[in-house]
């Protein structure tokens, strides 16, 4: 990724593609969200989402900002729930700040597909979100805390040994940040809930329940895919297929 931006003073690395050529007005835009590694490394959280981002920027005509939240590639910082939202809000605000879009959608994968959701809920610039593998709670993660604090350190998305200053609250976080609350809130803007028919990781009925709390989302699901939806050719398809639809639905 070759730039930043602030998120709470942390210095999260970015990377924003720029549609092709001279666009004759302002483009739509997207921020990508990746998910938390539940296998492999922070490291590499993010490593795709950039090539997503130029995809998306060169065959849609989008800008496409893709970035490693508190925690993970070289991004400052240290993994916590509300510091990942708080991570998004600012990248809507970098994206904002610098492109002028004509307007906003978040796309995001797994725990970024729920925190995507809970950021639009309460913004209005947020026109769409396609939530992919998304969990309609973290309730599993508040059952054991303290588990999910040692993976955090395993993986390297907490790295100071300090951190967090309070126990407590980085756990209540898990309890509190639901996107099945936050869903009926951001509805009726449109909203695509996408989930794969393997997902060893997150239930399908988590993309259920998402979509009937929105009321009119767009529920699809890959058969035979796993959780790792970036990775399968046919749930890029449907996403660009979807963000195509959004952009024609603007010139209305």
């Amino acid at each position: 990724m070759d730039e930043r931006f602030l998120s709470d003073g942390l210095a999260l690395a970015a990377h924003l593609a720029r549609p092709p050529g001279r666009p004759s007005g302002p483009p739509p835009a997207v921020v990508l969200c990746h998910g938390f590694p539940s296998t492999g490394s922070a490291a590499s959280a993010a490593a795709t989402m950039p090539e997503l981002a130029d995809r998306i920027a060169t065959e849609m005509g989008w800008a496409a900002l893709a970035f490693a939240y508190r925690g993970c590639g070289t991004s400052e910082g240290q993994f916590s729930l509300r510091g990942w939202l708080e991570d998004i809000r600012h990248a809507v605000d970098h994206l904002d700040r610098t492109v002028q879009p004509l307007g906003i959608w978040l796309v995001g994968f797994g725990t970024g597909g729920a925190l995507a959701i809970c950021a639009a809920a309460g913004d209005p610039r947020i026109r769409g979100v396609a939530a992919l593998g998304a969990p309609g709670d973290f309730d599993d993660w508040a059952s054991h805390p303290r588990r999910l604090l040692q993976h955090g350190r395993d993986i390297g998305v907490i790295t100071d040994p300090a951190f967090p200053p309070s126990f407590d609250a980085w756990a209540q976080e898990l309890k509190d940040i639901r996107a099945v609350a936050c869903v009926a809130e951001y509805a009726p803007r449109p909203l695509l809930v996408m989930h794969g028919s393997d997902d060893e990781v997150v239930p399908s009925f988590d993309a259920r329940i998402l979509a009937d709390a929105h009321g009119s989302a767009e529920l699809r699901f890959i058969h035979g895919a796993g959780h790792a939806l970036r990775h399968d050719p046919r749930t890029i398809a449907v996403l660009l297929g979807w963000l195509d639809r959004q952009r024609h639905a603007l010139q209305r």
